[in-house]
């Protein structure tokens, strides 16, 4: 199941009474191989359990979900992760351990009434799927990228050709030759590139290798393979996994960033335009909650949020929903109590959330100050905020 899938599974969950836990983890191993999360989990889950009171319906639901949580992370978790995240609800039937190579910078740990999505949006987001093109001549293997790794490859084989001419051949027609050659093998690639981007459902493309086939791939690409292309960089066909996909997604993500800024300008200017957008975390949730957001565009750095004021709109969108402010502690990583952003870790998963039940797109934007200076969060078409 892909991060999008599990985003989606997660943001139907319905909120109740009984707490729901969220542990993002930092599965890297250290100096010595060994995990460093156990001393995070055993301290904060213990501390997250006193909270509510003793023999609580709460507490016991919570105590059984740490318990869970513990077996788990004692023998479930996979040599290849680098980042955890669980949710678990015993009452509800919820516990989803999603496991990811993509890395996490640190420990989170939240207990609230619903689970807590934007640090793995966030993940998804900067670490997403797309397929990878190493073209050669006579061999071509498409890889589809996922979290920062190589989830599959698809090889294609073409006719070899000798480096030298056969028999009385003239150079121009053994040149012809060997161009036919080549074209039969890219619009092979080209077929079955189709095939992987519509089967995997992804849109963005990363062509490597040959020079020489390079430009050929692109003349026989049709306009909606074409458009998904985000760059074209300087690799050997025959790279290795991880070197192919730390240098595609570095292509990836470059590109990503160098739109954030296009983003938030075509956001404001139709904000400006009239009708077209809204700005500020007020107005955009009540646009969410309407189901008027195409695309939510949203800080990277929760200390730049800024948290919601006492506006008509928010008091609207919040209204008979116990998501933001229900009961629950919320700690930062070092378990330092962080009541004072409660709100705004709040505000974004209800942000985060609502996207995903409406299908809007949800973009995170790493350089604060391409956003607005009256706000941190901003969205497109129909509303931006």
């Amino acid at each position: 199941m892909t991060l999008n899938e599990h985003l989606d599974r997660l943001a139907a969950f319905e909120p109740g009474p009984n707490p729901v836990v969220s542990l993002y983890l930092n599965a890297q191993p250290n100096e010595r191989g060994r995990d460093q999360f156990q001393t995070f989990v055993r301290k904060e889950l213990k501390a997250r359990a006193a909270t509510y009171p003793a023999k609580s319906p709460e507490r016991a639901s919570l105590e059984r979900d740490l318990e869970r949580i513990a077996a788990f992370l004692a023998a479930g978790v996979e040599p290849s992760a680098n980042g955890v995240a669980i949710f678990a609800c015993q009452p509800s039937g919820l516990f989803e351990a999603v496991q990811f190579e993509a890395p996490l910078d640190e420990h989170w740990l939240y207990v609230g009434n619903r689970p807590h999505l934007y640090p793995l949006a966030r993940v998804a987001a900067r670490y997403p799927r797309y397929a990878a093109v190493m073209a050669g001549t006579n061999h071509t293997r498409i890889l589809v990228v996922a979290e920062g790794a190589v989830e599959k490859g698809t090889d294609i084989d073409g006719t070899k050709t000798r480096r030298t001419k056969e028999g009385g051949m003239s150079q121009a027609r053994y040149q012809r030759h060997i161009e036919n050659y080549h074209l039969h093998h890219v619009k092979d690639v080209v077929e079955a590139l189709d095939g992987i981007v519509r089967m995997d459902g992804l849109d963005r493309i990363v062509l490597a290798g040959d020079a020489v086939v390079i430009p050929l791939l692109r003349e026989q690409m049709p306009a909606h393979l074409s458009s998904m292309v985000v760059d074209e960089i300087s690799l050997a066909s025959t790279a290795g996994d991880d070197e192919a996909a730390g240098k595609t997604l570095e292509a990836v993500q470059s590109h990503e960033a160098s739109t954030d800024r296009d983003k938030v300008e075509a956001a404001v200017a139709a904000y400006r335009a009239g009708g077209l957008g809204v700005v500020g975390p007020d107005a955009t949730l009540l646009a969410l909650t309407n189901g008027q957001v195409d695309d939510l565009l949203l800080t990277s750095s929760l200390a730049t949020l800024r948290p919601l004021g006492d506006s008509k709109a928010a008091e609207l969108a919040l209204a008979n929903d116990s998501s933001i402010g229900g009961a629950g502690v919320t700690e930062s990583a070092a378990g330092e109590p962080a009541h004072s952003h409660m709100g705004t870790v709040r505000l974004s998963d209800e942000l985060v959330t609502r996207a995903r039940q409406t299908g809007a797109r949800v973009s995170f934007i790493d350089d604060s100050s391409a956003l607005p200076p009256r706000c941190a969060i901003a969205s497109s078409r129909a509303c931006f905020g």
